[in-house]
């Protein structure tokens, strides 16, 4: 009975990770049926559901608010995967603006895609939600240093052909070095400037790759060493021009230990978001950063249909 008592708490507690061990528990279920000692055993056996109470053993709330996001991490991420992907851009970026998400979702949405996918998802959030993306957008972070820079970002109808011109290119690289010069000389927010903001808003996503390289042979390093206290911008930089770098991130600070509820979001996106798009190159990044296997690493801290449907929308299995 121990061993059962002790795998069914381990089914419950998920061992810190994510989701949870139905099998385990529909198991329990069946060979626990008329063995209430088992139950009352479970109850005694796990302080962080269930505390004494008297003559009871209480179910403590805050653990039932936990168990609750746990189950629901496979119903939200098949949800996800169910939606139109302009609906589902659209309620991601709603999301951000009306239930303090974290404004790196927006960036990704108006970076990571191609210019019709965020047409689409601007038509959709207008449809949804009778104002435009990027009337809330400009609302919504009116406040923050970086609103400008997220109303252009949404708003932004890039070119995609191939065609760069190298001198201006290069011209743009020297702007942003002398913007960054300038900033760190009057201590203001390089995300303010609105060269930096033009720049980054308008251009095509070959022509920033071009503007970044000779960044860096203009100056000696990537443009992202100079970015490091500026978040927002070093999200749209990677966004913009190295995404699976990006995501392979995004999907190692959800798996930490400790992840807010906003980092464990970012695995069912991700995966959802980009299972059809780079998800080859996010795996690539990935192992080449961390060491190992994003697959692995999922099933190391996932649990359940959780766990089964992340690691098939990244691996195919």
């Amino acid at each position: 009975m121990a061993d059962e008592v002790q795998t069914l708490t381990r089914a419950f507690s998920g061992l810190g990770g994510l989701g949870v061990d139905e099998q385990t528990m529909v198991t329990a279920l069946a060979k626990w049926r008329k063995q209430p000692e088992k139950r009352s055993g479970f109850r005694k056996s796990f302080p962080g559901l269930f505390k004494d109470h008297g003559v009871i053993e209480k179910v403590e709330d805050d653990y039932i608010l936990h168990l609750t996001a746990e189950f629901s991490r496979f119903k939200n991420l098949m949800v996800l995967w169910a939606m139109h992907p302009w609906e589902r851009d659209a309620r991601l970026a709603h999301h951000v603006l009306h239930q303090a998400h974290p404004a790196a979702i927006v960036v990704e949405i108006a970076c990571t895609r191609s210019a019709e996918e965020l047409l689409g998802a601007r038509k959709a959030y207008m449809a949804l939600f009778h104002h435009s993306l990027e009337e809330d957008v400009a609302y919504g972070a009116k406040d923050k240093p970086y609103c400008s820079l997220l109303v252009g970002l949404v708003s932004a109808y890039r070119y995609e052909g191939p065609k760069v011109s190298s001198d201006t290119a290069k011209a743009e690289a020297k702007a942003l070095g002398a913007a960054v010069k300038s900033a760190g000389a009057a201590g203001t927010k390089l995300v303010e400037n609105d060269e930096v903001v033009r720049i980054l808003s308008t251009r095509s996503k070959p022509h920033l790759v071009e503007t970044f390289k000779h960044y860096k042979e203009l100056h000696g390093k990537h443009i992202l060493e100079d970015l490091a206290s500026e978040e927002t911008l070093g999200e749209t930089v990677q966004c913009l021009a190295t995404p699976e770098v990006y995501f392979s991130q995004v999907m190692e600070a959800a798996l930490r230990d400790g992840a807010d509820s906003h980092g464990k979001e970012a695995l069912s996106r991700v995966a959802v978001t980009r299972s059809d798009v780079d998800m080859d190159g996010i795996r690539a990044a990935y192992q080449e950063q961390f060491g190992t296997k994003l697959e692995d690493a999922v099933a190391g801290k996932a649990h359940g249909q959780f766990k089964d449907a992340l690691i098939s929308l990244i691996a195919g299995k």
